[in-house]
């Protein structure tokens, strides 16, 4: 399976201290870049299960005009690679990917998957900690996978 992300979800990740749900869940991710955020991600290219694409310089498609470098460099790569699966948080990235047929998944998506295969305890303690972190997501879809594990919202608080 080839599995592309961008930097947004191993900032997530990191934050909870769950980045090893992703070796867990996929067998290689292929990142992006080695950017950076307000939360420090170990040295990527130090795991073994990633694999760093340096960004290209040009990207041809109009439709990748609204996005940030990242986002165009790893979209446009998983299409060119034909990708299986792309981990993307932001709604724009996640439309244009969808809108160029590939399969999408972000941060809460692999935390649901990670509660359903029970690699962790709580989906809403997992939101709780990345809430608390400054990372945001939408309420009702936070609401809606909520419902999904079975679990209730007022451990959010």
């Amino acid at each position: 399976m080839i599995v592309f992300s961008n930097t947004t979800p191993f900032i997530a990740l990191t934050s909870i201290n769950q980045l090893d749900l992703l070796p867990q869940l996929f067998t290689k991710v292929i990142e992006e870049c080695r950017a950076g955020g307000p939360v420090a991600v170990p040295e990527l290219t130090s795991l073994p299960w990633i694999k760093t694409i340096p960004s290209s310089p040009e990207i041809s498609s109009h439709v990748l005009l609204e996005l940030d470098k990242g986002e165009k460099h790893t979209i446009h790569t998983a299409c060119q690679q034909k990708a299986d699966l792309v981990i993307i948080d932001e709604k724009i990235g996640r439309n244009v990917a969808e809108y160029l047929d590939l399969s999408v998944i972000g941060t809460l998506g692999i935390l649901l998957n990670a509660k359903k295969k029970g690699l962790i305890t709580s989906f809403t303690e997992c939101v709780r900690d990345m809430r608390h972190n400054g990372l945001r997501y939408h309420p009702r879809l936070i609401e809606r996978l909520i419902q999904q594990c079975g679990e209730s919202e007022t451990d959010l608080t």
